[in-house]
């Protein structure tokens, strides 16, 4: 049903395209229309996403269903066994669709790959976001929470949610 492919910084935009239609429609209604903005701008600017693969390591992949693209996944390695789950999003056209659930394990699936000994995948969530849910079923646990300064006076009151593999 999706297929998936590894992002390359020609994708930048591509992915920007994409955090356009899916980022604000996820937060509407948790944050306000000024940290969504200073979020779109910190997360998604091509030049931060090209950023975030050359210099910090994150792993981009995109879902297709047939040649549309309908999601995204990105991984990065944080310290010695623990990966982090940076984003996942999927466009709302495919929610529901499962979409989600194949990025999650393709992501699991890539740790593995680069990693075959056992280690820890962590996430941060927002407290009040819905994907929650999506996530404990998945099997992840909640492990702390926090409210982390992003700059700009702003913070990510977040779940950090883990999963063994």
């Amino acid at each position: 049903m999706f297929t998936i492919r590894k992002a390359t910084v020609a994708d930048c935009n591509l992915i920007n395209k994409m955090a356009q239609d899916v980022f604000p429609a996820t937060y509407n209604k948790i944050l306000s229309p000024e940290q969504l903005d200073y979020m779109m701008d910190w997360m998604y600017n091509p030049e931060n996403i090209r950023k975030q693969m050359e210099a910090e390591g994150h792993i981009y992949f995109i879902a297709y269903k047939e040649s549309e693209p309908c999601g995204y996944v990105s991984v990065q390695p944080q310290e010695k066994d623990v990966f982090h789950l940076q984003k996942i999003y999927v466009l709302p056209y495919f929610q529901k669709a499962h979409c989600g659930s194949f990025l999650f394990r393709e992501a699991i699936k890539y740790i593995k790959e680069v990693h075959p000994s056992p280690c820890l995948m962590e996430l941060n969530v927002n407290r009040n976001n819905k994907a929650l849910k999506f996530y404990e079923h998945m099997g992840m646990k909640k492990l702390r929470e926090g409210d982390f300064p992003i700059g700009n006076g702003y913070y990510m009151n977040d779940y950090i949610m883990g999963l063994e593999i």
